[in-house]
């Protein structure tokens, strides 16, 4: 089978002249509720970015090994033909969704993914801000490669998904029209889901369509002004502290924890999560003093 072009690799230069492209827009016009750029904000996001090539390059590895392992144990294949393309497509998007959505919900997970919510302004260099630990998704795509998908029409897949991804993280683009904002994700749905407001948490989860979400119940449209970052910001652009900084939470939740039970919490609940006090003993109350006996 021939290789696939690396699809991420080839639209770096894209990218960044987009991001320059954008920010020029907005030293032309800012919109009062458009929170914009900040060069301290972009050069982390731009770092981020960078670092998770050179990571992603080490995941690659265990991961194409075990995809291949487990594609030679299948007895079954996906013919590589042309109409096979939109359906792959379709169920990697739909395994995207679910890996998402868990990794907003299983706190071990959410410390990769937490790194991309991690800036408090959203423009296309927020996108650019990826996690170094890129080996929290791969097992949910096991499914197509047992049902016979190529790894590497797998990893494409993938990757046209994340291209996708990149034009969405925009204030510059308001609502599309109401047939493309019902069927695919859009800026629209994708403020929403890095807002950080109450009634937009945990929303949106889609990658190229938003189909999933509506037929999921994680589906939230934009109404108010989205508030973009953590529901407690980590206060630093360094890139150390924004990739690793809640690896470093979890330990030290784990190292506190008392039982096995809470130490399975804080890996395994949700962000945020806290145990219940452990219930303490009743402290028996002193026995009564005897009364003095009556002199005779």
């Amino acid at each position: 089978m021939r290789e696939f072009p690396d699809v991420i690799a080839w639209s770096i230069p894209a990218f960044l002249l987009l991001v320059v492209l954008e920010r020029v827009s907005y030293l032309l016009h800012r919109d009062d509720d458009e929170v914009g750029y900040s060069a301290a904000d972009t050069a982390t996001s731009l770092a981020m970015g960078l670092g998770s090539v050179f990571t992603d390059l080490l995941w690659k590895i265990p991961i194409a090994a075990a995809y291949a392992l487990l594609f030679t144990l299948t007895p079954l294949r996906v013919a590589e033909v042309w109409w096979s393309w939109p359906l792959v497509l379709l169920a990697q998007d739909f395994f995207y969704y679910w890996s998402h959505r868990s990794h907003h919900v299983v706190r071990i997970l959410w410390a990769s993914h937490v790194v991309h919510h991690s800036s408090q302004r959203f423009n296309l260099s927020t996108a650019l801000r990826q996690p170094w630990t890129g080996l929290t998704s791969w097992v949910f795509y096991v499914p197509l490669i047992l049902a016979g998908v190529h790894p590497a029409v797998l990893a494409f897949c993938g990757s046209v998904n994340l291209l996708y991804q990149f034009w969405i993280h925009t204030e510059r683009i308001d609502r599309l029209p109401r047939w493309y904002e019902f069927v695919f994700n859009t800026p629209s749905h994708h403020r929403v889901h890095h807002a950080s407001q109450g009634g937009y948490l945990d929303r949106n989860f889609g990658g190229i369509l938003i189909v999933w979400d509506r037929i999921f119940g994680s589906f939230a449209a934009e109404k108010e002004r989205c508030v973009y970052g953590l529901t407690k910001n980590i206060g630093t652009y360094n890139p150390l502290r924004v990739a690793f900084h809640e690896y470093v939470s979890i330990a030290r939740d784990v190292r506190e924890a008392v039982t096995w039970r809470q130490r399975a919490g804080h890996l395994l609940r949700g962000p945020g999560w806290r145990p219940e006090p452990e219930p303490t003993a009743p402290v028996a109350a002193p026995a009564p003093t005897p009364a003095s006996a009556p002199a005779t």
